[in-house]
């Protein structure tokens, strides 16, 4: 069946949803918004929710981006559900293997199971700077270190066996030779272990990544157990589908490896009210700071460029040397669609270029039935252009269609992330 998470974004991934009458943005630091986020998506049960993260404070005035760290929220976030995944990104370029370990050990308890690792690599300079880099380090230091992370992090988890604690008041607390140091020695890190943690009840929270080099592509293959993905439209998402599975196989995995495309999806009672909403929330977006934003997305200067006119000449993808995948899928946009600036910033707007569905529930399952039996997804990473609005309706109007057809699930059938992926616990040392 299809995997669902619900990728949460402050009021909601539309640059503009903030604005609405009907926000959410005087709630961005009330726990119980989140809270009930969460809870939304467990009614429609979703495989997880999803938080992105940052390390800078980026055009403050155009809207919120970050707001609660991620991993304090999930904590919060798991003591108010019962079933539903946390996945949480973590930079390993600018975290230390215990440390990570530790934190997502901790949560994996917490929440009995729940949670999972979005490994990214950061990528802008304001961010290297608040972490005393000069500048953000070269992208193959970037993964090299992130490979060296997983490995070291992992080694962390394993460093308790599972039946290490034994409680025996009159004598030991764990039992003797089950706790053992890691001693990873590395090009980035040392790291003597053992953990403070026990091992986590999934054995490893469940590993995601999400990158579109081919660095990226790789660690995916090699390491991940489940793949976020930037797909424009289903050429493309059959492309990184196939490519990615032919990697993971060629790394002779025969796990499955869940491949979930983001969706931006807009939903009426009809087509033309769903088209209304996007409408709405397209004209409460600021040009300004929408050319900016794009400015940021194709490593230029934006803010001249006349807005019904065709965008300029835009670099190949291989002389980018930003961020690739959201790059890649602008000129998939500017190639095949032929778009004014204006136009462009519309469709930029919400996703960052990601997949858009706009219409009925049927008109939006029978487009996600597609793209799933013709190898572009697995799943889909949703993110709703408005919240709670919008996943308040993909819930209560397109879950059930997708139930009724035998695409999703009526209920969980186990209680960890790893249960609704279909993945397997590794086993530990013992």
């Amino acid at each position: 069946m299809l995997h669902l998470n619900l990728f949460i974004m402050g009021c909601g991934h539309h640059r503009a949803a903030w604005r609405h009458p009907d926000s959410a943005v005087d709630r961005l630091g009330d726990i119980a918004y989140y809270e009930a986020l969460a809870r939304t998506a467990e009614r429609g049960k979703l495989d997880a929710v999803f938080f992105a993260d940052g390390h800078a404070a980026l055009d403050v005035n155009d809207g919120p981006r970050w707001f609660l760290e991620p991993l304090t929220a999930m904590a919060a976030m798991a003591r108010a559900t019962e079933r539903i995944g946390l996945v949480s990104t973590v930079s390993s370029t600018f975290g230390t293997p215990f440390h990570v370990a530790r934190q997502l050990a901790s949560l994996d308890h917490i929440s009995r199971g729940r949670m999972g690792w979005n490994v990214v690599t950061s990528m802008f300079d304001v961010e290297a700077r608040n972490h005393g880099y000069e500048a953000m380090p070269p992208h193959d230091w970037r993964y090299q270190r992130a490979e060296e992370m997983v490995n070291a992090v992992q080694a962390l988890w394993d460093s308790w066996d599972d039946d290490a604690l034994v409680h025996d008041r009159q004598g030991d607390f764990v039992r003797p030779g089950s706790v053992r140091a890691v001693d990873h020695r590395g090009e980035h890190f040392r790291v003597d272990g053992p953990l403070t943690v026990p091992r986590p009840p999934q054995g490893h929270p469940v590993l995601f990544q999400a990158g579109a080099s081919e660095q990226g592509r790789d660690l995916a293959a090699r390491r991940a157990e489940a793949v976020y993905a930037v797909a424009y439209d289903l050429p493309a998402a059959q492309s990184y589908y196939s490519d990615i599975k032919r990697r993971v196989a060629a790394a002779g995995r025969t796990s499955p490896v869940p491949i979930m495309p983001g969706l931006v999806v807009y939903v009426g009672s009809t087509e033309a009210e769903a088209r209304a909403r996007q409408r709405a929330l397209d004209e409460l977006l600021p040009v300004a700071s929408s050319l900016r934003q794009l400015g940021g997305f194709v490593g230029q200067d934006c803010s001249g460029w006349a807005l019904d006119e065709p965008v300029p000449p835009l670099p190949p993808l291989s002389a980018f040397k930003g961020p690739q995948g959201r790059y890649g899928t602008i000129l998939r946009i500017v190639e095949t669609e032929r778009p004014t600036v204006r136009q462009l910033l519309g469709r930029l707007a919400a996703g960052g270029g990601h997949c858009t569905m706009v219409g009925t529930p049927e008109q939006i399952a029978d487009q996600m039935a597609h793209w799933w039996r013709n190898g572009g997804a697995d799943g889909f990473n949703l993110m709703p252009p408005a919240l709670p609005r919008d996943i308040d309706d993909f819930v209560d109007h397109v879950v059930p269609v997708l139930q009724q057809r035998g695409l999703f699930r009526r209920d969980y059938e186990g209680h960890t992330l790893r249960d609704h992926l279909g993945l397997a616990r590794p086993p530990g040392r013992s």
